[in-house]
């Protein structure tokens, strides 16, 4: 059984004239290109430490599989704005109940507006399972203040990246929670 001690939050950005090699150049500049990446569903590990990136990088080496939760958005329109996000959200008793992490990315919004649904969405998750029940019509800021206040939830967040595409090439932005086992 495989079951992350650590998790660390990454992001990146990459342009290139080939779609692929954006991605790849998104993934150096996150630090995690050298790694081979299976990407998982929204699973917080219960009682998994979240450490910085140059700490958990550490830990890795080339070549090795790594799993993640990584949101991806390439596009290739001069001007256009593009965003992923990787939100979190993570029980008080961490150590017996799992959190959640998602995904989210878009064109046209901000990296702020992406952060805003993925960190939304994870404390979503995890509300609904721990029967927090939450005014979905409340605006994000009230939702996570009624979140936070129940008790259950200790901690919502996001990691995020944007960028704006450049003529002739292909732009990818990445954010991606990485696990170490």
């Amino acid at each position: 059984m495989v079951v992350p001690s650590k998790v660390f939050f990454t992001k990146g950005v990459g342009y290139h004239e080939e779609r692929l090699v954006s991605f790849e150049m998104a993934l150096r500049d996150a630090g995690i290109a050298p790694f081979n990446l299976v990407y998982v569903s929204s699973i917080m590990p219960p009682d998994a430490d979240i450490v910085p990136r140059d700490e958990g990088l550490k830990y890795l080496s080339p070549g090795e599989i790594v799993y993640c939760v990584m949101a991806r958005e390439s596009l290739n329109k001069a001007g256009e704005k593009i965003a992923a996000s990787i939100g979190l959200a993570v029980p008080q008793i961490h150590t017996k109940q799992h959190g959640y992490l998602s995904e989210h990315h878009c064109e046209g919004m901000s990296a702020d507006e992406c952060a805003v649904r993925a960190e939304k969405m994870a404390a979503i998750m995890l509300g609904t399972i721990m029967h927090i029940d939450v005014n979905p019509e409340l605006d994000w800021n009230e939702q996570e203040k009624a979140y936070l206040a129940s008790g259950k939830i200790i901690k919502t967040s996001n990691i995020s990246e944007e960028a704006v595409c450049r003529d002739g090439v292909w732009t990818t932005v990445i954010s991606a929670a990485v696990f170490v086992c």
